[in-house]
């Protein structure tokens, strides 16, 4: 198969523990041939969805650590998506508006005959913040809204609570508002943009303190390990860009009831792989932009993650 990976630039990726470098490995070891894109490369013409893309090689034994692990295959060269058997989209959020406009493009290209994962409107369709409000039985207490007085009321109820953006990543923007808390006028008035902007408000899930479990669904099945995302002493996020420490475990019985409900649900959706975000018993996020964390359970349980991604891509192209 000859996949196409839309990307960030290679020589931004952190190899030795980069999710996507981990399916290209596997994709590679099992025969397979990339070629990458950035984001900015897809392109309409005369209504056909295009890229420029530049196939690559992964060099044997090279140190991860360093930027000398792929090299250039094939030189740049346009491409219809369609000319290739899969189309990986893990371009890194931010999801701003181009964002938007590339899930059109991978749709369009669909249409066209295109096999891309995820698909354009999945990703499109599941913001990953909102998309737990479907699944509300698995959540904590949560409101969205801009509403300042009803942020206010969901603080008096609760009396402890995360309050946080519905764009941001790695834990940016999150913020613990506890009882008779001074800060509370200043962090939704900023968080809000003085009631202009909509945000989310969860009860707090004390549970954090043993990790944010980051549960990967892969063509609708569970990895069998989670990877909980301890935070460091004295903060609230457990992510790894804030900090956290991650420990691979795992799945516990609820952890396998969310999974098994929500996974073949996402699969008919065209979301091939998904990050799930687990708390204690709750579901925090579902991630389906570029979920991570293949090489940290890989390496602690043996699991090959990247295996279990690419025989899925391979098994998704046979349909």
């Amino acid at each position: 198969m000859h996949i196409l990976f839309i990307i960030d630039p290679l020589l931004s990726l952190k190899a030795y523990k980069d999710s996507s470098v981990a399916m290209m490995r596997s994709l590679v070891s099992r025969g397979h041939v990339l070629s990458v894109a950035h984001q900015g490369d897809l392109y309409i013409d005369e209504g056909v969805v295009k890229t420029v893309a530049t196939g690559i090689s992964l060099v044997e034994d090279a140190d991860l650590h360093g930027h000398s692990w792929w090299r250039q295959r094939v030189a740049l060269a346009e491409y219809g998506l369609a000319d290739f058997d899969a189309v990986v989209m893990r371009k890194d959020p931010p999801f701003d508006m181009e964002y938007v406009y590339s899930t059109h493009l991978l749709e369009y290209a669909q249409a066209q005959g295109a096999k891309v994962y995820n698909a354009g409107a999945a990703i499109r369709n599941h913001p990953e913040k909102l998309a737990i409000t479907e699944f509300s039985q698995f959540t904590s207490p949560t409101l969205v809204t801009r509403d300042m007085a009803r942020l206010r009321a969901f603080h008096a109820h609760h009396a402890d609570v995360i309050v946080k953006p519905l764009d941001g990543m790695g834990g940016t923007g999150v913020f613990r508002l506890q009882a008779a808390d001074a800060n509370l006028g200043a962090v939704l008035e900023t968080l809000t943009d003085n009631g202009r902007r909509t945000i989310m408000a969860q009860r707090y899930i004390p549970e954090i303190v043993n990790g944010d479990k980051r549960i990967l669904i892969i063509d609708g099945q569970a990895v069998p390990y989670a990877l909980a995302r301890i935070p460091q002493a004295g903060e609230t996020r457990g992510n790894l860009a804030a900090g956290g420490r991650g420990v691979a475990q795992p799945l516990t019985q609820r952890d396998k009831a969310i999974a098994q409900a929500l996974g073949p649900i996402l699969k008919q959706r065209g979301l091939l792989l998904v990050g799930l975000d687990v708390i204690g018993d709750y579901l925090t996020e579902v991630n389906v932009t570029s979920p991570t964390c293949f090489v940290e359970i890989t390496e602690q349980t043996g699991f090959d993650v990247g295996e279990c991604f690419a025989i899925a891509i391979e098994e998704a192209g046979k349909h």
